[in-house]
């Protein structure tokens, strides 16, 4: 059974950190491409960051490169999501998405077809 599920979500200040998890089971890392989404009230969800199965390549949209680094320990099943410099604007719920392919680079664009339930970050002093 496919499974994703993502912890670490917390209310943070403005430039503290947080790392997210998503522990996967049913879906062996080294055959998925994983996503971070996020959606925030009001708006739409919005491509975060992904690593690649084979090679572990990674992409991140131009609001979070810098700040943010996505990693994955394939024999543990987890991956994970390091946020810094956290603004107030990256408050949302945060997803993970997995993709059963090996392509490189991994998209945003990608149709995930199995994703976790969401953990809850918010920025605010």
């Amino acid at each position: 059974q496919l499974r994703l599920v993502e912890s670490g979500g917390a209310l943070v200040q403005p430039g503290g950190s947080l790392r997210l998890s998503c522990a996967t089971s049913g879906l062996p890392l080294d055959q998925h491409a994983i996503a971070w989404f996020r959606q925030a009230p009001g708006k739409e969800r919005e491509g975060v960051s992904c690593i690649t199965a084979r090679d572990g390549s990674t992409l991140y949209a131009d609001s979070v490169t810098g700040r943010f680094t996505v990693s994955k320990h394939n024999a543990w099943n987890m991956v994970y999501l390091q946020m810094n410099s956290l603004k107030p604007e990256d408050t949302a719920v945060y997803y993970c998405a997995a993709l059963h392919t090996q392509a490189a680079p991994c998209s945003l664009m990608w149709a995930y077809g199995s994703w976790g339930q969401g953990t809850q970050v918010t920025v605010s002093s």
